[in-house]
């Protein structure tokens, strides 16, 4: 595989949609040498295939607001690839949605869910629809349009979407409500859904838990504890909140979130009054943490900053991919920061991955971190499929083992000579063997 040439095509068919590209290049980069090791790879062209989806949905969203005006949005859904399991992936609902982001964020889902040991594969969708400041009626009419247009492509043994950005457990239940009636049955085709229709335990922590596992995994490999660890995270949504609550439980001190107009600074850490109010906060659709400063004493909200202004012992990038620069890994290395855990999708730039790399901090891509909630949603398919519900506890104890195994996985495939672990490294290339060896064992298809 030449990565140069492979990309030049790629860029040449899909020109402009720099994230998708940003994340294929990424991949291939680190696995290329690997990949070269096995002439089977190359004759069966399994890069080539591996980095197009196996195919794309795009289709109009004709909705009426609560004034009665006709919208219209865009829906997209890119099923990748299948080898190892059905399609699995989140729908996104936000202005940003493009299909350069959702192409990006299938791609990487497929070697995330790769990386679960769970028979997934990756996909993506979603639309350029705010449900912020929507009415729940207006969310509603939004959400079964969508349906009505997507529920032929999918289904519990085809495609399995969940929620992700803008799409939570309101919007899964909207969803699933619209696809019950048109398959005219009750099936695991959606994730996140409700505790009383099928939904799983610890589903909604379950990102920001499992990110907080992964890093206790990395902290203990490199001879130390989480506890008593200054953290600073970034966002204030759901995967923030989890990552929140469990660094704190585990003794750690939570002292940074951040939104879109500035940083709260929490000097003695968060305690669960404030985690609580996470909640909160996120539930209001202001899209501010301002108001969290507000709230609690001894706090300070500064706005126009990133968390990353902090000084911190590790940085959790929570919110969306590319929110952590070259500027901001410079301005966390100057103040100390030793650790750095991706937990949005590609949240560092290659810039800032660069600088952690060479600095040799303690580094990990968000396809391995962040995988326990795609882990737990593939938990829920499984309770789904045996039509049984598992206690909190079993599921965070499979939960902890998937984490635990992905922790594995990048140790052996990225542990260096000197000892150095690339977890970057490790992860993509654990991933990718274990697709392109069921795609080579299935024929060209």
């Amino acid at each position: 595989m030449d990565v140069n040439k492979l990309m030049a095509e790629l860029e040449r068919r899909h020109p402009g949609e720099s994230e998708y590209l940003q994340a294929v290049r990424e991949v291939l980069t680190t696995v290329e040498e690997t990949y070269n090791r096995h002439p089977e790879f190359e004759a069966n062209k399994i890069a080539e295939r591996i980095v197009e989806p196996d195919r794309s949905f795009t289709f109009k969203v004709v909705w009426v607001d609560d004034r009665g005006c006709v919208q219209v949005n865009t829906g997209y859904r890119f099923q990748f690839n299948n080898a190892i399991g059905p399609y699995k992936g989140g729908l996104r609902f936000h202005p940003s949605v493009n299909p350069s982001i959702l192409k990006f964020l299938g791609f990487e889902q497929i070697f995330k869910n790769a990386l679960t040991t769970l028979p997934m594969g990756g996909a993506k969708g979603g639309s350029d629809f705010n449900p912020k400041g929507k009415s729940d009626a207006e969310v509603m009419r939004f959400c079964q349009a969508f349906m009505v247009e997507l529920w032929r492509y999918i289904g519990p043994e085809t495609d399995v979407p969940a929620g992700d950005i803008g799409v939570g457990g309101r919007e899964i239940g909207y969803l699933y409500g619209m696809y019950r009636k048109l398959a005219r049955e009750n099936t695991g085709v959606l994730t996140g859904k409700g505790m009383t229709y099928g939904g799983s335990l610890i589903r909604p922590e379950a990102t920001g838990f499992g990110a907080v596992y992964f890093l206790r995994q990395m902290l203990e490999t490199a001879g130390m504890e989480i506890e008593g660890k200054v953290i600073a995270i970034s966002g204030f949504g759901n995967v923030a909140w989890g990552a929140s609550k469990k660094a704190t439980e585990l003794g750690a001190k939570v002292i940074a979130i951040s939104g879109p107009d500035g940083v709260v600074t929490i000097p003695n850490g968060m305690n669960e009054e404030m985690i609580d109010y996470m909640l909160e906060l996120r539930a209001s659709n202001r899209n501010i943490v301002a108001p969290f400063a507000e709230k609690f004493a001894g706090t300070t909200f500064t706005p126009g900053k990133k968390a990353w202004s902090v000084k911190c012992d590790i940085a959790l990038p929570c919110a969306f991919q590319n929110e952590l620069n070259g500027d901001d890994a410079a301005e966390l290395l100057k103040n100390g920061t030793w650790c750095c855990a991706e937990v949005s999708n590609m949240g560092c730039t290659p810039e800032a991955i660069h600088a952690f790399q060479k600095a040799g901090i303690l580094f990990a891509p968000g396809k391995a971190v962040n995988a326990g909630g795609v882990a737990t949603s593939g938990l829920e398919m499984t309770q789904n499929c045996m039509h049984i519900s598992w206690s909190g506890k079993e599921v965070d104890e499979k939960l902890h083992f998937i984490m635990a195994s992905i922790h594995d996985a990048c140790v052996k495939f990225g542990k260096q000579k000197d000892g150095h672990i690339d977890y970057v490294k490790g992860a993509n290339i654990a991933g990718f063997m274990k697709v392109a060896q069921a795609m080579l064992e299935q024929g060209v298809l």
